[in-house]
């Protein structure tokens, strides 16, 4: 049986395993034919959607793997508007709304509000938050 998944991600990219069990997960799911949908980052989770993450050369890059997972599985990455905003990542609407000089937000992630999540909620079989 085949299910339809979205996730929570509300640790930050980096400082906690959160975010990284969260995309682990993702691979295995989709390893065994379950569908994930979108993947809504919330409260700290939204540094997830950074593009001025760089870590050191010997670690994971999240941020990237984040974006090539949405790639390959075509899923939707989504930060929360306002809990992104709050902790300085902005997207380009976002930048131009508020008058400020640059936006951060990583390619492919796209900021929401908590309609997004909702209506995902609405349509999957489960949700897991991380």
């Amino acid at each position: 049986m085949t299910l339809n998944y979205v996730l929570v991600v509300t640790g930050p990219v980096y400082g906690t395993q959160a975010a990284r069990s969260a995309y682990q997960f993702a691979l295995a799911l989709l390893a065994q034919g379950h569908q994930l949908s979108r993947i809504f980052f919330y409260q700290e989770g939204v540094q997830n959607g950074s593009a001025l993450t760089v870590p050191a050369s010997d670690e994971f890059d999240l941020v990237a793997a984040w974006q090539q997972l949405s790639i390959t599985h075509s899923i939707e990455l989504q930060t929360c508007v306002a809990a992104a905003l709050r902790r300085g990542v902005v997207g380009k609407q976002e930048a131009a709304q508020n008058m400020l000089s640059a936006d951060n937000l990583a390619t492919g992630f796209e900021q929401a509000g908590l309609g997004g999540l909702a209506e995902a909620m609405l349509t999957a079989d489960r949700i897991i938050q991380f």
